[in-house]
Order: structure tokens, then C-alpha cells, then sequence
């Protein structure tokens, strides 16, 4: 009987040691929680495919030898679906999600990633966010399971001023943002660092508006003009962006437009020839980052007639194979460990995880919308136009604080 014990003893031994978490040659599944019906889905639809065509790339060659799975789950831009979806996510047995579309959805999945964590030990879930930049899912509201690839939009509005500071024709400016967490924060870090750093620039307008539910923006287009606006700043996407530019061709407003995401799905489209020289973009990418990801680029446009944008994927798989490898497992407790101050190099060069808040610490750039050429030749949704870079923000400038109190396990 001591014999069979001691043989069931050192076989349960190996099995913690070798097989729970073998690491090299194990599926590492990803529960992507994002939109895939409504006004949004061309956006969830071109990040699901981002994530897919990625999991297949370093499935073959992240160091910890693990291959990626994506579970796509449709969650409506609605925070009851999403937990939902994390619940049928973790019937399933996945112990990594990613989300990034509605900061109010990603602050949702938090709360509900910290509970299940406290309350499952052994079964904790890691959460990788990829677009969601509400400043304060890294500051009052961090989480050691929360780990966030974008630039959040203190981050981002600090290097857009930066770049607007020196712009003299600037002299007006009139705020437009979707109305939850994500737009309140554009407003307000985009008042804050114009007062210090162009006090005489004027604020002569701020609107917010519903998220995904506007179809005609010609309204909010009139009120910009009356206002005397030189320059809109908006941190709107998807449907909201691209109807704006839309009424905004329409309605002849010829301003300049200081935005996130003019190349995300549609955007393109709706400028078309239009705002050449006018709209901007800041972001931690772009579409002529040269090398390997313009490859990747040709590649993606030819397999999904569709362009990608969404960067982050590629840091997402980049780090959790680093991560992975370093911890010698797949095990989230570990790996979340593994990542805290994971210094790696990527498409753009060095760039760390800070270890305070999560927030990935990296270079930023200031990209405008204007005529595609031999020098910056890719074409998003065959406009014949692009975003060529006109500045370079580093990390170190880009930074900014945290007001984390991170609270870690044990």
C-alpha cells in the first residue's frame, strides 16, 4: 500500500513538474470579448482577424514554444455581454482574455476579473488589454491581472499638445468625444495640457455624444462651424469617426481634425481624397512602420482584403511568449509575474511594462493624413491616401505618472 502511494505520490510529482504546465507544446487559449454585430462590428471583425492571423505567427516562434488559440465571443459593446462572455470564457477553461473596445467595458471586465480571481485560487484569468485607454484603468482603478498594451490617453494627449504647442495656426479648439469614460477623458486631459501648455488657445466648444447610436452627425458638424473652430480634437472611433469626417466633407468644414483613430476601419473611406494636410492622428503605430511589419502588412491586405492597425496584437503575443518562457510556464499567476517589468523589443524598438501600473511605457507618433508616395506607400482601404509620420514622440516624453497602489497576491 506504501509502495502505490509513494507511486501515485511522485506520479502526481511529475505531473505538477512536467505536465500541468508543460509550457513548450501546450495551447495557450486567448477569449477575445469584443463587438462583432452593430454599428461597431467592421472594427471587432478586423481585430479578431489581427488576433487570429498573429496567433498562427507566434504560435511558430515565441520562445516558450506554446501555440495560441483565439476564442472570438460577439459581446454587443454591452458590459452585461461581456461578462457573459467571460463567464462561457471560463467555462471553457481559458485563463487569458482581451479586450479593448469601450474603456467602460474593459473597467467592467476588471471588477470582474479581480472577484474571480480572489475567489478561485489556482484558476486566476489574466487580462490583456489592447485598446482601451481610459488613464484610469492604470491609476485609481489598476489591477495586478490587468495589463494594458496602448497608450492610455494621458499618454497620448500629452505628446498631441506637444506637437499642437508649436502650431501657431491653432487658435480655437473645440472638443467632440463619445460620451462614457474613454471621450470624458479626452476632454478633460485635452483642456488640462492645452491650459499649460497654449494658454492662449481657446476651448470654444465640447460635446459629448452617445456611443454607437448617432448616424448623422451634420448637427454637431454645424455647431463646430459656428463656433469659429480652427481645430476639432476627438477621441471618437469606429462608426463615430467615420461619420464624422463624412459630415464634416458634407458640411464643408475645413478645420483640422486631431484624432486617434483615423485608421481604424471605415475612417479611411469616409476622408477618402478629403483632409489631406488636415487630420491627424497620434498613436503608437502606423502604416509605413517599414521592415518586417510592412510584410506583415502586404500579407494581412492580401489574405483579408481588410488593413491592419491594431498594433498591439503583435506585443500582446510578443510578451506573453516572453513572459512565458521566463516563467517557465503558462501557469497566469506566474506568467502575470513574468510580465511585471518585462523589458522586450518590438516593432519600434525597446519598450518596457512598467511595473507600478501596468501601463506598457513606449514611443509614440504624430502621423498625417495626406497622399500615399514612394516614400510612404501604403494605401488604407485603397484611398489612394495614407498617414505618413511627421513626428517621433519617445517613450520617456510620452510617459506619464501613476497613481497606482497596485495590490498584489500574497
Amino acid at each position: 500500500m506504501k509502495t502505490t502511494t509513494r507511486l501515485i505520490a511522485a506520479a502526481a510529482f511529475a505531473a505538477c513538474s512536467l505536465g500541468a504546465y508543460a509550457q513548450k507544446g501546450e495551447t495557450v487559449k486567448i477569449a477575445w470579448i469584443d463587438p462583432l454585430s452593430g454599428l461597431m462590428a467592421p472594427v471587432g471583425s478586423n481585430q479578431l482577424k489581427s488576433f487570429q492571423f498573429f496567433a498562427e505567427k507566434f504560435s511558430k516562434t515565441n520562445p516558450a514554444g506554446v501555440k495560441f488559440e483565439v476564442i472570438g465571443i460577439d459581446n454587443k459593446l454591452s458590459p452585461a455581454e461581456s461578462l457573459n462572455a467571460l463567464k462561457a470564457a471560463l467555462d471553457q477553461g481559458v485563463r487569458y482574455i482581451t479586450q479593448g473596445n469601450s474603456s467602460g467595458i474593459a473597467g467592467a471586465l476588471v471588477d470582474a476579473v479581480n472577484k474571480h480571481n480572489a475567489r478561485n485560487p489556482g484558476k486566476e484569468v489574466i487580462f490583456l488589454n489592447h485598446s482601451a485607454v481610459d488613464p484610469d484603468l492604470t491609476n485609481a482603478k489598476c489591477s495586478y491581472w490587468h495589463f494594458r498594451f496602448d497608450a492610455d490617453t494621458s499618454m497620448k494627449i500629452e505628446a498631441m499638445t506637444s506637437f499642437m504647442a508649436d502650431k501657431k495656426d491653432i487658435q480655437k479648439v473645440y472638443l467632440l468625444n463619445q460620451n462614457y469614460s474613454h471621450g470624458q477623458q479626452v476632454a478633460k486631459f485635452a483642456k488640462e495640457n492645452l491650459a499649460r501648455k497654449r494658454p492662449d488657445v481657446k476651448i470654444v466648444g465640447e460635446d459629448l455624444h452617445p456611443l454607437a447610436q448617432v448616424r448623422d452627425f451634420s448637427p454637431y458638424i454645424a455647431k463646430i462651424k459656428a463656433s469659429g473652430a480652427d481645430t476639432v480634437i476627438t477621441g471618437n472611433w469606429g462608426s463615430d469617426l467615420a461619420l464624422l469626417v463624412k459630415a464634416a466633407n458634407e458640411g464643408g468644414y475645413n478645420g483640422n481634425f486631431y484624432t486617434y483613430y483615423t485608421g481604424v476601419s471605415g475612417t479611411p473611406t469616409a476622408l477618402g481624397q478629403n483632409g489631406a494636410g488636415r487630420v491627424y492622428q497620434i498613436a503608437y503605430g502606423h502604416y509605413n512602420m517599414g521592415g518586417q511589419m510592412d510584410k506583415w502588412a502586404a500579407e494581412f491586405q492580401k489574405r483579408f482584403s481588410d488593413d491592419f492597425y491594431t498594433h498591439s496584437v503583435i506585443r500582446i503575443y510578443e510578451s506573453l511568449g516572453a513572459a512565458m518562457a521566463k516563467a517557465k510556464s503558462t501557469d497566469p499567476v506566474k506568467v502575470a509575474a513574468a510580465l511585471e517589468g518585462l523589458t522586450f523589443n518590438t516593432f519600434n524598438g525597446e519598450v518596457q511594462m512598467r511595473k507600478t501600473d501596468h501601463q506598457l511605457q513606449q514611443p509614440l507618433y504624430m502621423t498625417v493624413w495626406q497622399k500615399a508616395d514612394k516614400k510612404f506607400p501604403y494605401s488604407p482601404e485603397n484611398t489612394g491616401m495614407t498617414l505618413a509620420p511627421v513626428k517621433d514622440i519617445p517613450a520617456y516624453v510620452a510617459s506619464t505618472p501613476t497613481s497606482c497602489q497596485m495590490k498584489r497576491p500574497g
